[in-house]
C-alpha cells in the first residue's frame, strides 16, 4: 500500500540515490578501503587463531574435531562401498554354482 504511494515512493527512490552515492563515497575514499581492508584481514586471523585454539582445545579434552569426524566419515564410506562390492561378488558366486 505504502509502495504505490507516490510520496513514499519518491522518498524512497531518493534515500536510494543518497545510500548509492554514500557508497560510492566511501569506496572512493583511498583511507576507507584501506581500513576495511585491514578489518577484514584482522577478522580472518582472528578467524584462523580461534579455530586453531578449538581444534587443540578439542584434542586436549580427547574429542574429535570436524575435520576428524570428516575423515571418519569418509572412511565409513569406503568401507560400506568395499562391503557392497563384497557382497556383490559372494551374491555373484553363488549364482554361478546353482
Amino acid at each position: 500500500m505504502l509502495k504505490e504511494n507516490p510520496m513514499f515512493k519518491r522518498m524512497f527512490e531518493l534515500g536510494e540515490e543518497q545510500v548509492g552515492k554514500l557508497a560510492q563515497q566511501l569506496l572512493s575514499n583511498e583511507k576507507f578501503v584501506n581500513a576495511m581492508q585491514s578489518v577484514v584481514g584482522n577478522s580472518l586471523k582472528a578467524k584462523g587463531l580461534l579455530d586453531k585454539n578449538i581444534r587443540m582445545a578439542l584434542s586436549a579434552m580427547n574429542l574429535p574435531s570436524v575435520a576428524d569426524m570428516d575423515s571418519l566419515r569418509k572412511k565409513l564410506d569406503e568401507l560400506e562401498e568395499t562391503i557392497q562390492r563384497l557382497e556383490e561378488s559372494v551374491t555373484k558366486i553363488a549364482a554361478d554354482k546353482k
